[in-house]
């Protein structure tokens, strides 16, 4: 299969993103991400500009780590090492945050965020995913969400172009 198809991100994200305001507080947070049965979402500003990330993991470390830790840590491990914590369904959703913490969204988030413009091919995706060890891509337009790409949504795409490949040689 030629790498160079010519197809980009935008064919292959999905377009409706569930985001979050940084000024949530965690119970808000928390009740969202189990309510939707998703492990993370991109946070935003009031303006809707894309702004972090934040996910189950972020709540419970943050629950169990000392805000200075956080702060003092270089971010790319941080978010490296959120990765590697892993929440099933199951304990996604009995997960509950306490709401007499005045933390936020943006006190937990990760700032650092791996984004694609609408027009990256797909091979482009799959190197940022692959150099960054993540598994979600937020497709951008002028710092705005325009969609999400996901490992799964790869997976697909390569699943599709397979068939479609062994389809022509039939």
């Amino acid at each position: 299969m030629n790498a160079d198809t010519g197809i980009t991100v935008s064919s292959i994200m999905q377009r409706n993103v569930l985001s979050v305001e940084d000024n949530w507080p965690l119970h808000r947070l928390a009740r969202f991400l189990t309510d939707n049965q998703i492990s993370g979402a991109p946070v935003t500003s009031t303006n809707g500009e894309l702004i972090g990330v934040v996910s189950l993991t972020d709540i419970v470390r943050y629950d169990s780590m000392p805000e200075r830790q956080a702060e003092v840590r270089d971010t790319h491990e941080y978010y490296l090492h959120t990765l590697e914590m892993q929440v099933t369904q199951e304990e996604a959703t009995s997960f509950h945050a306490e709401q007499e913490t005045s933390a936020t969204v943006r006190d937990l988030m990760t700032p650092m965020i791996f984004e694609v413009d609408e027009n990256a091919s797909i091979e482009e995706v799959a190197d940022t995913m692959v150099k960054g060890h993540i598994h979600r891509l937020f497709v951008t337009h002028n710092r705005k969400i325009s969609g999400v790409v996901t490992a799964l949504d790869m997976v697909e795409y390569l699943r599709n172009s397979f068939r479609a490949g062994l389809a022509r040689e039939a």
